[in-house]
């Protein structure tokens, strides 16, 4: 493929393809009674093995970022494509709770951090001149995977068992990545040049080590914290809270794992476009907002059908918006140049967030006393909003 001559577009069909891939990570609750009934395993343990998996995920953003910034997104997210479609391939081998957890929550897990930045910074690079519209759409393909993906498994796992189905998606989801991956290729300098010139953009290029010192970094790592809470909140407990606060049944409640997955992905969509015309900041407080009054209302009134459905509507609407905006705030507060190596290390703002959910729903002694915390984090969050301030421009 020559990257001189490559359709930039072609580069958004390869981060959308690879990006629906990992996405199908969020699709984890379909699992768990299967294994559950196959090995005799607990509700807890088998839980766990999602929230090793994302956190994982998001650890290894980490490295993955800097690893991108040396030798280019294409051969990072290659990795990436093996390690996911590798582990998944092992899960389906594992006979103990153990193998389960280092098959699919470390390796796949791992595999999903190394290929989720690639397609964000190399879109953004490719559309500098709409990067939220741009980062909705490679955010939302990760976002609407469980929906692609859900009837797939389903079927999977009904007609070959829970085990079979791992090995069979390892396949899918390898090669579909390794075709996704291999148009993640950045473009040519003079590229960047023309078009940084023709927009006179003065552009911050903070380093990770000169971006951590500011006071910026920490205020947006606090509030995609508090932005991320909520939504992973309802994507575990969606069917619970269905069940347990609006009286529905198992089959009912189950709807909202599909429901969740398209307001997720149109929510990185929309907000992403919005951003681009409202302003990154402005479309974080509304979301915070949004957010505070989905869970207060979850917590203090008596849940309906139509009421449960519109909460969980609303925060799934703007966890997806907190994930297409905030890489974008990432490049404009610290620069394009090193955007995969910065957004590695505020992307542990959501793999905090998915352990710290968890802890709470344990401390808080039910769902109604969590989703209080919950409102009031965003509550904070939407504060935070008028104080934040892009850095001054530290290297040119």
């Amino acid at each position: 493929m020559n990257d001189k001559t490559i359709n930039r577009w072609f580069v958004v069909f390869g981060a959308v393809l690879l990006q629906m891939c990992i996405g199908a990570i969020y699709t984890w609750s379909l699992f768990n009674q299967p294994l559950m009934d196959k090995f005799s395993w607990e509700k807890g343990e088998v839980v766990l093995t999602y929230s090793i998996a994302i956190f994982i995920f998001a650890f290894s953003t980490i490295f993955s970022g800097r690893l991108q910034d040396r030798i280019g997104p294409r051969k990072v997210a290659i990795i990436g494509a093996m390690l996911y479609g590798g582990g998944l391939m092992l899960a389906s081998t594992a006979t103990s709770i153990i193998q389960l957890y280092i098959y699919y929550g470390v390796i796949a897990g791992a595999g999903v951090g190394f290929a989720y930045v690639c397609p964000l910074s190399t879109c953004v690079k490719w559309f500098p001149e709409k990067k939220g519209f741009i980062t909705g759409i490679a955010v939302g393909a990760f976002g609407l995977g469980s929906l692609v993906f859900k009837s797939l498994i389903q079927y999977f796992i009904a007609t070959n068992g829970v085990s079979s189905t791992f090995f069979y998606l390892g396949m899918i989801y390898t090669i579909l990545g390794l075709i996704g991956a291999n148009f993640l290729i950045l473009p040519p300098i003079r590229y960047n040049s023309s078009t940084q010139s023709s927009n006179t953009i003065k552009e911050n290029n903070f380093k990770v080590g000169e971006m951590v010192k500011t006071k910026s970094f920490y205020l947006i790592w606090i509030m995609y914290f508090f932005g991320c809470m909520s939504g992973l909140l309802v994507i575990g407990l969606a069917k619970d809270i269905g069940m347990q606060l609006a009286g529905l049944e198992a089959s009912v409640a189950a709807n909202a794992v599909a429901m969740i997955a398209l307001f997720n992905a149109g929510g990185r969509l929309i907000w992403g476009a919005l951003s681009d015309k409202l302003g990154r900041i402005k479309v974080v407080t509304i979301m915070f907002i949004i957010t505070a009054i989905s869970m207060i209302t979850m917590s203090v009134v008596t849940l309906s059908y139509i009421t449960f459905f519109a909460c969980l509507a609303g925060i799934a609407f703007c966890f997806g918006g907190f994930l297409a905006v905030f890489p974008t705030i990432t490049g404009e507060f610290f620069g394009i140049k090193n955007l995969g190596a910065n957004y590695g290390i505020i992307y542990q703002a959501y793999g905090a967030a998915a352990l710290a959910g968890p802890i709470i729903v344990a401390r808080a002694g039910g769902l109604k006393p969590t989703f209080l915390i919950a409102a009031f984090l965003a509550i904070v969050g939407a504060s935070l909003t008028f104080v934040v301030r892009q850095p001054k421009t530290n290297n040119i």
